[in-house]
């Protein structure tokens, strides 16, 4: 195996020492209360947001038909995201608001487990988001999504917060 590939294989840990993907044992960690909050945001134009927040879109209240894809997303990550672990969820919020001239989207993910939930949390983010622009690209193809991020984690043996 070439010097390159081992330092992969140290690096990250989803690939076994031959450089093979696979899902990080978890079986010997600690459960621990675990929880994540991603954000991104939608930006759209003016008219479409007025759209937005009169719901006069034709398929119906975006901003909470987002918010319920963003839970189902969460609860779904597992199936989605390549050597994800299955998680039970204890916790999905997913909130949505109309901020200058974008839609502003927070997800917080929570579960007593094993592993953490960053990426149920930056799923739940991005699939609103796509909701979102599904559900308005008749009035507005030029919609943005972009800045989707962690901004919080607290569990396990490390936290992290945006700086």
């Amino acid at each position: 195996m070439s010097a390159e590939r081992i330092q992969m294989t140290e690096k990250f840990t989803h690939f076994d020492e031959k450089g093979a993907a696979r899902m990080v044992n978890v079986g010997e960690k600690p459960e621990t209360l675990r929880i994540a909050i991603a954000q991104g945001h939608v930006t759209a134009k003016p008219e479409t947001l007025q759209l937005i927040a009169a719901q006069r879109i034709k398929k119906g209240d975006v901003l909470e038909v987002a918010r319920l894809a963003g839970i189902m997303a969460a609860k779904r990550t597992g199936e989605l995201i390549p050597l994800c672990h299955p998680l039970a969820l204890t916790s999905v919020r997913v909130a949505l608001a109309i901020v200058d001239e974008k839609i502003e989207i927070e997800a917080e993910v929570q579960t007593v487990g094993r592993t953490g939930v960053e990426m149920e949390a930056l799923t739940a983010v991005s699939v609103a988001g796509l909701t979102v622009y599904d559900m308005c690209k008749s009035a507005d193809r030029g919609m943005r999504i972009s800045d989707i991020r962690l901004v919080k984690k607290t569990g396990g043996k490390s936290d992290f917060a945006e700086e």
